[in-house]
């Protein structure tokens, strides 16, 4: 590619909204294109040929693990979502609409009913289990406050896989081969991430996991124990239990709980007056979809009491029950091997979940089992967010001049850079260098621009493609310099041997 033929609007302006270095580079180095500030982004070619490369890894791995692409549709009837009781519960990030026929539908946030409309339509016999489809298609969420670029926007690019076995061994099974490929997807496109334990939110199911992108921006707080592997986000972890007595302070949060279709009732919840409640179990503990504080209640006649004040809590009602609901420090030990845990940030670029029968049994996906019999199928789902993946890579990958794109994510493997285009001797290996580079199978991209030398590096480390041959001043001396973009190293090379000297580089 010559990038004076090139749709490449780089800038040295930052937007007013960004404050990621994500944000900032993918919409300066012409990557990007924000739409009206919504949350809503055009793909330029080159962000549109990295994100290609990006769900190029995650479809190969899928296809290696033995899961089967399809495409469904965007839109979505919102009679699948009423048939699987999510239609209310999902709350107003569901965009609806009426067609002219004032048929009610949604854009899909996630696809479940709808695959599972596709499986209970054409699987019908155990002999046709298991089966593991996906789609890379896009999202919409209809975000109350979109943010920070790629990483919180309303439409997105997301994988999304979904497997439907006979029995619950044979999805566990499925859910252990999906978190490897996973971590095989992650570690070629070069990020270091962790897998943690996760609460299931709005999808459901349990046994779920997330796979954090590790970087001091992430949103989501994750727990993590450097003396084993343990790790999860906020609101799912546990710590080994602390002992208390008879004698320990004990305090009474009184909360309004929601629920669908607007009911609401009165909850309580005690812990000890030292522990935090940690909010999504308390939800989790009661069904709840949301929690309030609300004013102290007389009559207390839901109690959920932290699992650590069993047996010594003097609290007395009739009907109570014990759930983990305090949140874990920094400091606290470590469940599994009583190491000591402590805070990190993460981006949650990937979750899978152990969904059961959660979708199938509403939705009538059944199968007849070998004796014949009909038996709902059993599920997993396993998603990852192609395109925040970009805004992962770059926040783990970046300086003050701007992207460094790892070898799988990387809009080429070199940029030539003629420094000036009116000395024919540069400009004549400047073309024969992109021609045996792209003879070679090497992605080139050539700055042959009509501008000064000064604008094509800054562009360069815009940019961040991996490596830039300068073919500058000092070619009158047989000297031609590579610079790696990781460090901004230099090395030398005669004419001669830089075509070599790329090809082993890359």
């Amino acid at each position: 590619m010559r990038l004076s033929r090139l749709l490449l609007p780089t800038t040295k302006e930052t937007p007013n909204d960004a404050t990621l270095a994500s944000h900032i580079y993918l919409i300066r180095a012409g990557l990007i294109q924000s739409v009206g500030g919504s949350g809503l982004y055009n793909f330029l070619p080159l962000g549109k040929k990295i994100l290609d490369k990006v769900r190029a890894v995650v479809k190969e791995e899928l296809d290696n693990a033995g899961c089967q692409e399809v495409s469904l549709s965007f839109v979505t009837p919102a009679a699948l979502w009423a048939e699987s009781g999510r239609l209310e519960k999902y709350g107003k990030e569901l965009l609806r609409f009426k067609d002219r026929k004032n048929n009610d539908f949604i854009l899909g946030p996630t696809h479940e009913e709808m695959m599972v409309n596709l499986v209970r339509q054409t699987v019908k016999s155990y002999k046709q289990l298991p089966l593991n489809v996906y789609q890379i298609n896009l999202k919409f969420r209809d975000e109350i406050r979109p943010r920070f670029g790629l990483m919180r926007g309303r439409e997105f690019l997301m994988k999304d896989a979904y497997s439907f076995h006979a029995n619950t061994e044979d999805m566990q099974r499925e859910f252990a081969l999906m978190e490897e490929t996973y971590k095989k997807i992650f570690t070629r496109l070069g990020l270091e991430f962790r897998v943690v334990d996760a609460d299931s939110g709005a999808i459901g199911g349990s046994g779920s996991k997330e796979f954090m992108v590790l970087a001091d921006s992430g949103e989501d707080t994750i727990v993590v124990c450097d003396n084993c592997e343990y790790g999860a986000n906020i609101e799912a972890a546990v710590a080994k239990t602390k002992i208390y007595d008879t004698n320990t302070q004990i305090k009474v949060i009184t909360m309004k709980a929601f629920y669908d279709e607007g009911e609401t009732k009165v909850v309580h919840f005690a812990l000890p007056s030292t522990i935090e409640l940690q909010e999504v179990k308390a939800c989790n503990a009661v069904g709840a979809n949301d929690l309030v504080e609300c004013e102290e209640s007389d009559t207390i006649t839901t109690l959920v009491v932290d699992i650590a004040l069993e047996g010594v809590d003097t609290l007395d009602v009739e009907k109570k029950t014990y759930v983990d609901i305090s949140a874990v420090n920094e400091g606290d030990s470590c469940v599994h091997c009583a190491g000591t845990l402590r805070y990190t940030k993460g981006i949650e670029a990937g979750h899978i979940f152990q969904l059961g029968t959660q979708y199938s049994e509403p939705l009538g996906c059944n199968f007849l089992d070998e004796n014949g019999k009909s038996v709902p199928m059993v599920m997993g789902t396993y998603g990852i967010g192609v395109s925040r993946l970009l805004a992962g890579i770059i926040e783990q990958n970046h300086d003050d001049k701007g992207c460094i794109w790892t070898k799988e994510s990387a809009p080429f493997d070199v940029q030539v850079i003629i420094s000036n285009i009116k000395d024919e001797e540069q400009v004549a290996l400047g073309e024969k260098l992109y021609a045996e580079l792209k003879a070679n199978n090497i992605d080139v991209l050539l700055d042959d621009r009509k501008e000064r030398f000064g604008p094509k590096i800054k562009d360069f480390e815009l940019l961040g493609v991996p490596y830039a041959v300068i073919i500058g001043k000092k070619l009158v001396d047989g000297e031609v310099e590579l610079i790696a973009r990781r460090g901004l190293e230099k090395e030398v090379f005669s004419p001669e041997s830089i075509l070599d000297a790329v090809i082993q580089k890359v």
